[in-house]
């Protein structure tokens, strides 16, 4: 995380600048582990809800969720802030939409958001992050549900920020839900490093590329994805831990706690408001848009550009 903070310009803040303070990240992922990141000095994590076991705690029996919820809210705690991650005193609302192996339904997802909407005024949820995405041989019925879904969440508010997803270079290569033209679409900037995946094969140029048609441009920005370090779901000889893994999952909570830092000093800016400043402050890496979008996070041009 610290090096990918400097690649994405995470400005010198002023004194009392919020880090997010109060905005509320609403995660739909693997669940969250009680990482010391996030429950030291005070315990972020506001609400809870398990689609898949239905269990009243907080666990996080994959990893990807915890991982995500680090880049995006980790306070960097057990690291001496070392890896911190964007907006470290956000709150995070988490459900548990994905099983042990990373596997769930449209179902699910659809469920998880209703209970994100139901739940938004009370927890301040003004962002919602999607870091997955529906896998090859996914109905187009249940694609357009997932679609559904998202925009629903959009229009009722929220910034709905999505993975690219790994299926790249392809030209029209991004999964759904990241083929909405309204969310805020995420693919990774260094997919061209060589990473290891889960099941240890070695691929790169992984990164979800559109267009979605001849005038919709997708993703709309991109951030680093690649080998990123954040929290870990279990602890290591009994401390807590950090781990490293890539794909434009790890991209995408990047720009959701960069939305978070936004909000956080201009509380009363849209979604649509929000999207166009990630857009538009962008530093452009020289890609073609339908891999960049409009470039590359640059906290510090959003904020005080």
């Amino acid at each position: 995380m610290n090096t990918a903070r400097l690649l994405v310009h995470y400005p010198a803040v002023p004194p009392g600048f919020s880090y997010g303070r109060g905005i509320g990240i609403a995660f739909l992922d693997t669940g969250i582990f009680l990482h010391r990141d996030f429950i030291f000095p005070d315990n972020r994590i506001l609400m809870f809800k398990d689609f898949i076991e239905h269990k009243s705690s907080p666990y996080d029996d994959n990893g990807h969720g915890t991982h995500i919820c680090g880049i995006a809210c980790g306070n960097g705690s057990a690291s001496k802030g070392r890896y911190a991650g964007i907006a470290p005193k956000s709150h995070l609302i988490v459900g548990k939409v994905l099983d042990k192996k990373g596997n769930g339904s449209i179902e699910n997802v659809a469920e998880g958001i209703s209970w994100i909407l139901k739940n938004a005024r009370r927890y301040n949820i003004r962002i919602l992050n999607i870091s997955i995405g529906a896998q090859d041989g996914v109905q187009k019925a249940q694609s357009l549900e997932l679609i559904h879904s998202v925009e629903t969440a959009w229009d009722f508010g929220l910034v709905v920020v999505v993975a690219a997803g790994n299926n790249g270079p392809k030209p029209m290569s991004v999964t759904a839900p990241g083929i909405s033209p309204k969310v805020i679409t995420v693919g990774a900037s260094d997919d061209d490093e060589l990473i290891d995946n889960s099941h240890g094969q070695h691929y790169s140029h992984y990164s979800g590329r559109g267009p979605l048609s001849s005038t919709i441009i997708k993703p709309d920005l991109v951030a680093p994805g690649s080998n990123i370090l954040s929290c870990c779901h279990k602890k290591s000889y009994g401390q807590y831990s950090y781990t490293s893994r890539s794909g434009t999952s790890m991209a995408t909570p990047m720009v959701s706690g960069a939305a978070a830092l936004l909000l956080g000093m201009y509380p009363k800016l849209t979604n649509t408001q929000v999207k166009y400043r990630l857009q538009h402050t962008c530093t452009n890496l020289g890609f073609p848009p339908n891999r960049q979008g409009y470039g590359q996070l640059d906290i510090a041009r959003l904020l005080y550009g």
